[in-house]
């Protein structure tokens, strides 16, 4: 079985009068994360890893922010969409493993939701779906809570050979 690896990595600003969405699912807070769709930096990083680990570029590359037909859409139906790429390959997950940098608000306690969510997109278990939350210790912008940064790796199985 040939398996192929690549790393995700991305990053939002904080503003109020937006949404806190990550891992697919509405989080709590007096501040959500800004961009052009709904800014889950989480599912972002994740599709950034499975598109990177095929050599498949990034996700500005397949749903830029400069088409309005993603203004605002939801993240996980450009999840849906990567993976369809991956897919189309021959390829399904292995396993996911990511880290959530965000200051406030604590989020351990939704990431089993956001396990099951990413987990029913990707066709996998949520066993297969790390993810981890940190604080930056006060430090930098994360610090400042003036955004939130995302990392992930994806391991693709190739289920054709």
């Amino acid at each position: 079985m040939k398996f192929r690896i690549g790393n995700g990595y991305d990053v939002h600003q904080l503003a109020e009068g937006r949404k806190l969405i990550l891992g697919g699912i509405e989080i709590a807070a007096e501040k959500g994360l800004l961009g052009h769709s709904d800014a889950d930096v989480l599912l972002h990083a994740i599709m950034d890893a499975m598109l990177g680990a095929l050599a498949l570029g990034d996700i500005g590359k397949h749903f830029p922010d400069t088409g309005a037909e993603f203004k605002d859409i939801d993240s996980k139906i450009l999840l849906k969409r990567a993976y369809g790429l991956i897919k189309d390959r021959g390829y399904t997950i292995g396993n996911i493993d990511s880290t959530v940098v965000l200051e406030k608000p604590k989020i351990g306690k939704y990431i089993p939701a956001m396990q099951r969510v990413i987990s029913e997109i990707l066709e996998c278990s949520p066993e297969d779906i790390s993810i981890k939350a940190t604080t930056s210790e006060k430090l930098g912008f994360v610090g400042r809570e003036e955004g939130a940064v995302a990392y992930a790796v994806a391991l693709l199985e190739n289920l054709r050979t």
